[in-house]
């Protein structure tokens, strides 16, 4: 089976074309520059039409020099207020379905994962367009989105879901590269609903906080999961300081360690130094690691030295739809 990074975002900018937008307010402006920099990019070309190609094509280049065969392309909806309004003041980026649904077409390194806010208008009839259009994973942030989805009214949306086998892909756990609209929302607890319309959750960044002062959902996380055995995790931007202390349940928990998948959450840079911190790896392997420049194959190469089996990297391969 294909070795799949399913957590990596598409990034675009409203210059472009492409319908995207990215909003640098001045406390996200030096975690932007700090991973705009990682990928030999700098904060200005933001401002350049050119960029969407620029981000674009570094991906696939990554991709191809690297030993994961393809992407899990991350659509980013906007943020909607409780009564189905958009919210236009609020969240730091926008990725519209159709741009990574072309792309996916255009491009056999990226599968399609699609972004709907379950409570904006017409949330079922785009759902259903995205279907027909290949989507293979729905990806969602409750805490970033206002998206509380244990709200009984986003039913018909989840059984939707579970009908045709579409996976969701929803962030938990703290989260500071984007604006938070509800902090509470981060909890597993939120995914219920949707884990008891039947639909496969996979449970981003394994439930780990994102700060210093952030709750740690790991232990809710893996008593969900003895309960849901459709719930999953991804150790997506395990391989950052604040998050790395999930990287050892995740490899020494029997039940999460069956159930997680690979993410690298491209573009927010990743180390391998935090799982030498954690008595992971050795320095050797420390030391040869931080010589890879390609960040897809570097968070891959880190899990491996880390003691994440094959099946890690391929798992998610029977979670996608149609794939």
């Amino acid at each position: 089976m294909n070795r799949i990074d399913m957590h990596v975002h598409m990034v675009g900018n409203a210059a472009s074309g492409h319908g995207c937008w990215v909003r640098v307010t001045a406390l996200k402006a030096p975690l932007y520059g700090v991973m705009l920099r990682k990928l030999g990019l700098n904060l200005s070309d933001l401002d350049k039409p050119s960029f969407d190609d620029l981000f674009k094509d570094r991906l696939l280049n990554y991709i191809h020099t690297s030993r994961i065969d393809s992407v899990c392309l991350l659509a980013q909806e906007a943020v909607y207020k409780n009564d189905g309004t958009l919210w236009e003041e609020a969240g730091n980026a926008y990725v519209p379905n159709n741009y990574v649904l072309e792309l996916a077409q255009d491009h056999e390194e990226f599968i399609p994962a699609v972004s709907i806010h379950p409570g904006r208008p017409g949330a079922i009839d785009e759902l259903n367009l995205c279907l027909e259009q290949g989507a293979a994973m729905m990806k969602c942030l409750p805490n970033c989105q206002n998206i509380n989805c244990n709200e009984p009214r986003f039913k018909p949306f989840w059984d939707r879901m579970a009908e045709t086998g579409l996976p969701l892909l929803a962030h938990t756990g703290g989260e500071h590269t984007l604006q938070v609209i509800n902090a509470a929302y981060a909890n597993p607890e939120t995914l219920r609903l949707p884990l008891e319309c039947g639909v496969n959750v996979i449970a981003a960044h394994a439930a780990t906080g994102s700060g210093p002062f952030d709750p740690d959902y790991v232990p809710t996380l893996i008593r969900l999961m003895h309960e849901f055995e459709n719930l999953y995790a991804d150790t997506s931007a395990l391989n950052v300081p604040t998050r790395s202390y999930g990287l050892r349940p995740c490899l020494d928990n029997e039940l999460l360690a069956s159930r997680v998948v690979h993410g690298s959450d491209y573009p927010v840079p990743t180390s391998p130094a935090w799982a030498w911190i954690r008595g992971l790896i050795d320095s050797d392997q420390w030391s040869s690691l931080k010589k890879i420049e390609n960040p897809i194959e570097q968070d891959y190469q880190t899990k491996v030295a880390a003691g994440f089996p094959d099946s890690h990297f391929t798992r998610i391969n029977s979670l996608l739809r149609n794939f």
